[in-house]
């Protein structure tokens, strides 16, 4: 038997389970040394496959299309620096929970370490960022190694897919001649042909005597919030609502909690929270006796200072992932269950309370800061804040919005309220990095209709790379570019206090035309002069096809003083307000 009769024949058992696993989208780097593996994916019917040149951008593009439809994808690489250019996505979709299976072609081991070229140590390359790792035996025809190759890849899509999901990594030796045989019927497997192992992953629970202890616990409390980070589970926003509803709890709703839109009556929603979480007297009225908390850590940092703040306060963090999502060291109870499940059970022991006088207070003081931030829309010049609070009202009901960090992020926050569309909200939260972003979003455009990205210069130029996927494929998505020439995030941060070196090394402005970049990946591109023509190109945009990027410039100090003012006047009507109730 010829080595090439083996490299293919190993090679396509690995392809044919993985396909049969139910992974549908593999995105190339383009290589030498993965030709084998990237001919005969590309030969697969059931395969969708995705080229990309830039290995970062490829691996983030990845991300995006595994985040949006939660199913693992393939992301296959050649040797060397290639495979170390997909470690911030692979870390990144480490901390967010997203499903890869990296597999990357290597030197076989006769040519590791001795000088050969483009060769690196590819052994555990990713570290403790990835559920496992496995170094490939070399490929070999035998009915032993066939079936081996069948059961780690049946292995790997579902340690990916198991809670909580994450990226596997596979590395494979390939030795010259690196051409399989395409012939007919390669895919055709004697045994078991349905699927060499079918692997069933589970949800965590409690018992039924755990959730009714805690159901009874809940109860007895009067002044509970529940408070929901980024989190993605299509039965959840009903069932936290339901328990919300049974123990009288408000719910402070991160929007990529996905609670912020949707059908609901949003009566149990805070979404406020991080403009009046900076008054002191809204903070002592508020004050908590139990907290709940589901998700990733929320975006702001004034409801992080209030969970550390009410550290004597009873914390439960749910987490079907069985992680330890709290940096806040607060917990006083950590529950590995799933969190619609637990918001069922517990919602189902729990008793009817009657009393709302707590969550009025918090809805009373909700309603103050939305009224003074809707003032935002009042600012005639070209704002950040004014952005988001446009957007709620011009998205088309199932749209995707997908935010950069930094500035973009918080805005969001701060200004993209309670909607009654179904509006999903996606963002890089895992490690808050602005690299691959373009490139994130893209790979969501490419399996979730209408697709909106809104981010800021820098971290538009830091992916410009990966406009290259949306003229290859010729993907549909609107990218809204809030360009304050520079990193707007720093002047709300200490350093802006030290202005000799503010600008050399945390302004940093770029002085870029964008337009000839977007041009060059055939984009249509619009700078944004004022709103009445925002509003008019983001209509129009609505009818064409492909890439379309809006610039909107604006100035870091007048966004400086515009958040400033803002939280200043909620403060003090906060204040006004709660010292009249006290009388």
């Amino acid at each position: 038997m010829s080595h090439q009769e083996g490299l293919t024949s190993y090679i396509a058992a690995f392809v044919a389970e993985m396909a049969k696993t139910g992974v549908k989208d593999v995105v190339i780097s383009p290589g030498s040394r993965s030709t084998p593996m990237a001919l005969v994916m590309a030969e697969h019917p059931d395969l969708r496959i995705h080229i990309q040149i830039d290995e970062r951008s490829a691996s983030f593009f990845a991300l995006g299309i595994a985040k949006a439809t939660r199913r693992p994808v393939a992301l296959l690489c050649t040797s060397g620096t290639a495979a170390a250019n997909y470690y911030p996505a692979v870390i990144e979709a480490s901390i967010s929970r997203i499903p890869l299976i990296i597999l990357t072609a290597d030197r076989p081991h006769e040519l590791r370490d001795v000088g050969a070229p483009q060769a690196i140590d590819q052994i555990h390359l990713y570290g403790k960022n990835v559920k496992w790792f496995v170094e490939m035996a070399p490929p070999e025809r035998t009915e032993d190694m066939i079936r081996y190759a069948r059961t780690v890849c049946g292995r790997a899509a579902a340690t990916a897919s198991s809670y909580p999901q994450g990226p596997v990594h596979l590395n494979f030796p390939f030795r010259e001649p690196l051409i399989p045989i395409m012939d007919e019927g390669i895919f055709e497997l004697t045994e078991r042909s349905g699927g060499y192992v079918d692997i069933q992953n589970g949800h965590l629970s409690l018992s039924d005597d755990m959730f009714e202890e805690i159901a009874q616990d809940l109860s007895s409390y009067k002044k509970g919030i529940i408070v929901c980070g980024q989190l993605n589970s299509s039965r959840f926003a009903d069932e936290v609502i339901a328990l919300a509803g049974k123990l009288k709890f408000p719910i402070i709703a991160d929007p990529l909690s996905q609670l912020r839109s949707g059908e609901h009556d949003g009566h149990f929603i805070i979404d406020a929270y991080d403009a009046f979480l900076r008054n002191e007297d809204a903070k002592v009225k508020l004050k908590p006796d139990v907290i709940i908390r589901f998700g990733a850590m929320p975006i702001s940092k004034a409801l992080t200072i209030f969970i550390k703040e009410n550290r004597n306060a009873r914390q439960f963090v749910v987490d079907s992932g069985a992680g330890w999502r709290e940096p806040t060291m607060s917990a006083s109870n950590m529950l590995y269950c799933d969190e619609a499940v637990f918001c069922q059970k517990v919602g189902s022991y729990a008793d009817q309370v009657i009393g709302t006088e707590y969550l009025d207070s918090w809805l009373s003081v909700n309603e103050l800061a939305k009224d003074h931030l809707s003032r935002i829309s009042e600012v005639d010049e070209l704002s950040e804040g004014k952005l988001f609070h446009k957007l709620v009202g011009m998205l088309p009901d199932g749209a995707t919005l997908f935010v950069g960090n930094s500035m973009p992020i918080r805005d969001l926050d701060s200004f993209f309220l309670f909607n009654k569309k179904n509006i999903k909200v996606m963002a890089n939260r895992g490690a808050n990095g602005i690299d691959g972003i373009v490139s994130t979003a893209l790979g969501v455009a490419s399996v979730s209709q209408p697709c909106y990205l809104v981010l800021g210069d820098l971290t538009f130029y830091h992916d410009l790379n990966g406009l290259l996927a949306a003229k290859l494929y010729n993907l549909n998505i609107h990218i809204i570019v809030i360009n304050n020439n520079g990193g707007g995030i720093f002047s709300f941060l200490p350093q802006a206090n030290e202005p000799k070196h503010f600008e050399k090394l945390f302004g940093t402005p770029l002085d870029l035309d964008f337009r000839h970049a977007v041009e060059m990946y055939n984009g249509k591109y619009d700078l944004i002069k004022d709103w009445t023509h925002f509003s008019a190109v983001f209509m129009e945009n609505k009818s064409v096809d492909g890439l379309k990027v809006m610039e909107i410039q604006t100035k870091r100090d007048e966004n400086l003083k515009e958040h400033r003012d803002l939280w200043k006047s909620v403060s003090r009507e906060i204040t006004t307000m709660l010292k009249g109730d006290t009388k």
